[in-house]
């Protein structure tokens, strides 16, 4: 089957327009266009052609798409794992003079510039300036407080991650908070937490009291889209809490973040969720072992959380740091059944995901979630920050060089047949 299709195509030669250009725009340009995290643009045939032996080379290696979940493990609608027949193709297409072809209708060669949905953002609440970053190589965790009013509350159908300067951040996460009387412009615009003394964040905690939602990006994410019916409802009057994760750099940036907005006339009859287990979350405490790694030591530690409803799933994000090797979750239904949500076998600190599901997956009231993480804090980890190994702990904190064991679950009250709702949003440029 598989020489079938590669004779298949080569007999009606692989070209750019027909084979090439769909598997570009869908696994790669999402990164790969102005303004995101890539350095350099993969939308056009000039752009692939001129890089086609290098686009071979990591296809052919799957360094490139980056993809670290299990694909025999679980499936995720977002998935950039390529067919093997799709590399097949872009090998052949680079050795033989990368053939534009003839032009497909509804083929683009050219995206909406400043965002991956279909249209233009209704609104947009960033920090009101920018943020300078020294080149000293150091990372930065920068809390920002974005206090916004609008007329009326709105009902929400897509949120985007939006950034001047992507390549400057690792990940980013963000939570809305309604507050309907404090005042909130009060306070400074944003709280350092590399630098300043931590307590300073005590100003923030008020606006806390009624979140609203909660969400992130890492690079090769896109926006957060929902079915009909389903999305959240902003309040009219709030806070964003902003929370980037500046990478090292080694000249000075600057950089102006938040989030944009797409608004529907139709009513959210049903609201999403999230929560966050693990480190800083639901269950900190009850990490077994006790959350730290010796030095010289590979240690595996485990998480289990009950189900307080039928939930419908729509997307995980696991979380860990560099020594991190294996992460696995799970859910146990009170039957027994066994509800597989992701399994990560090597782990990168560089390449970490939101996975979204094909369809909405059903945990059952009662059902456990375990979760399971590996460590290797040793000098035989490449990606071990220290030499020689130290011991690695969690308090929560967010230090890239300490660890964290964390599962965000963005999910729904279950309804009758929601294993049905298709997740998959052609809206999204993926």
């Amino acid at each position: 089957m598989f020489l079938w299709r590669i004779q298949g195509a080569s007999a009606q030669k692989i070209t750019w327009n027909q084979h090439i250009a769909p598997i570009i725009h869908a696994n790669c340009t999402p990164c790969h266009k102005k303004g995101d995290a890539a350095p350099f643009e993969l939308v056009t045939y000039d752009d692939v052609a001129k890089r086609a032996t290098f686009i071979k080379q990591v296809t052919q290696s799957r360094y490139m798409p980056p993809w670290k979940a299990d694909s025999h493990y679980a499936s995720f609608a977002n998935e950039r794992r390529l067919k093997d027949e799709e590399i097949a193709m872009i090998a052949e297409w680079a050795d033989n003079k990368m053939p534009k072809g003839k032009e497909v209708a509804g083929q683009p060669e050219h995206f909406l510039e400043g965002t991956h949905y279909h249209r233009k953002p209704d609104t947009v609440l960033q920090m009101p300036r920018a943020f300078h970053i020294k080149g000293d190589n150091k990372e930065r965790f920068i809390v920002y407080k974005i206090p916004y009013e609008m007329a009326q509350d709105m009902n929400v159908e897509a949120i985007e991650f939006v950034s001047n300067n992507r390549k400057v951040i690792h990940h980013a996460n963000y939570e809305i908070d309604a507050v309907p009387d404090l005042d909130i412009y009060a306070g400074t615009d944003y709280i350092n937490l590399t630098e300043d003394d931590r307590e300073k964040y005590i100003q923030y905690v008020p606006f806390r009291q009624h979140m609203i939602y909660y969400g992130g990006w890492i690079p090769g994410a896109t926006c957060e889209s929902y079915p009909k019916n389903i999305g959240w409802i902003l309040p009219k009057r709030g806070v964003i809490l902003l929370t980037l994760h500046y990478a090292p750099v080694g000249k000075d940036e600057d950089n102006i973040s938040g989030i944009q907005l797409f608004f529907t006339k139709t009513p959210v009859k049903r609201e999403i969720r999230a929560v966050s287990f693990g480190s800083g979350g639901v269950g900190q405490k009850d990490i077994d072992p006790y959350f730290y790694i010796p030095a010289d030591a590979v240690k595996t530690f485990r998480l289990k959380v009950t189900v307080p409803e039928d939930q419908s799933i729509m997307y995980v994000w696991p979380h860990m740091h560099y020594i991190g090797k294996t992460f696995k979750a799970f859910g146990v239904t009170p039957t027994g059944d066994t509800v597989k949500m992701v399994s990560v076998t090597d782990w990168s600190y560089n390449w970490q995901e939101v996975y979204w599901y094909s369809k909405l997956l059903k945990l059952p009231k009662g059902t456990v979630i375990h979760i399971e993480a590996t460590y290797d804090n040793t000098a035989a980890n490449p990606a071990n920050p220290s030499s020689p190994p130290r011991l690695i702990y969690s308090s929560g904190d967010m230090k890239s060089t300490d660890e964290m064991l964390t599962l965000v679950m963005l999910y729904l009250t279950y309804e009758k047949e929601d294993e049905t709702i298709s997740l998959k949003n052609e809206n999204i440029m993926k």
